[in-house]
């Protein structure tokens, strides 16, 4: 057994003060409590002496903090393309001096109510309440009352949030094209539902995008965000006779089946299309020619909610963090008719 953890009693016996006076020293009160230099001294030698750490559960008792915060998700902590949030998360917690929970739920609200619970019984600092799709959720009952930041979702009511600009990255796709000189022939790769936050918003930059420049979508190919549908929606299309200047898929896993279509079609990318996407997975960076492709902060969505939690007041309700354009080599002049 590991041997007792050195009191606090111990501290002042070996210092040669009061047990109060060695609690101001080391909690930083020892200038208003009027204590010599020599005793504060002492106090210290004596605490690092005896390897002394102060019972941070008795300390959260007096003063209501204990220096931690929870962050409930629904699959985040399992997703691979969203470790990094988890990431800024923790670092931003560190950065402020306080440990982090992370608790999932796999959207299983009986499994939430119970997590949120033990948390609140832990009294923690406050919550960010996270979710792995941006979208528009309902706060837990339990969490009212409470510090919360919403990451990476909404409410219909008024609770600080921060999420990707999603508006402002089909813009920058949009305007990525534009610059290489395509201004025809672009089609969407990807189904859009309205309840889909980070579809619709793309969707509506795109065209916004392309409507600054006079220029408009020439059509979309419908599939779902995977692979093996992008693939199959590509091809059939290319079979039919459709004749692609550029495309924008979605997300990287959509991108990845159209590679495929355009590639057994015998197009070049991006000597014949070119082909830009979101989300910035480790895909793209694995595809030849590696994909250019509009990143989610993940790492910035952690780190910012965090500070919203704990730093200073004054962010706006609904903060929009930065989607970057990672250019690679899937962008090109469009041929020449």
């Amino acid at each position: 057994m590991p041997p007792p953890r050195p009191t606090l009693m111990q501290v002042a016996q070996r210092a040669g003060v009061s047990r109060s006076t060695a609690s101001f020293v080391l909690s930083g009160r020892h200038k208003d409590m009027r204590i010599s230099e020599d005793a504060r001294q002492r106090v210290l030698r004596a605490a690092q002496e005896l390897d002394y750490r102060p019972n941070l559960m008795a300390r959260s008792l007096r003063t209501k903090v204990t220096k931690t915060v929870a962050l409930v998700s629904d699959t985040i902590a399992s997703e691979a393309y969203a470790g990094r949030v988890i990431q800024g998360s923790l670092a931003a917690a560190v950065a402020h001096g306080h440990l982090l929970f992370i608790g999932e739920t796999e959207g299983d609200p009986v499994v939430e109510g119970r997590l949120i619970a033990d948390f609140v019984d832990r009294q923690v600092d406050g919550f960010l309440y996270a979710s792995m799709f941006t979208r528009h959720v309902q706060l837990p009952k339990l969490l009212r009352g409470h510090r919360v930041v919403l990451l990476n979702c909404l409410t219909r009511t008024t609770n600080p949030a921060v999420i990707p600009d999603e508006l402002t990255a089909g813009l920058d796709a949009a305007r990525t094209l534009l610059e290489a000189g395509h201004h025809s022939g672009i089609y969407l790769v990807g189904h859009v539902r309205e309840e889909v936050f980070a579809g619709r918003e793309r969707l509506a930059g795109i065209k916004d995008g392309l409507g600054d420049a006079g220029a408009r979508l020439a059509g979309t190919i419908d599939c779902n965000w995977w692979p093996d549908s992008a693939y199959d929606a590509v091809h059939r299309a290319l079979t039919d006779g459709l004749a692609p200047r550029a495309l924008i898929c979605l997300n990287d896993r959509v991108a990845l089946g159209a590679y495929q279509a355009l590639r057994e079609a015998g197009l070049r990318i991006p000597g014949d299309v070119s082909v830009i996407s979101f989300d910035d997975s480790e895909l793209a960076a694995w595809l030849r020619p590696q994909l250019t492709s509009i990143a989610l902060p993940h790492y910035q969505l952690g780190w910012q909610a965090v500070e919203t939690l704990l730093g200073e007041p004054g962010y706006p309700e609904v903060q929009r963090l930065p989607m970057p354009v990672r250019r690679r080599a899937s962008i090109g002049r469009p041929p020449a008719d």
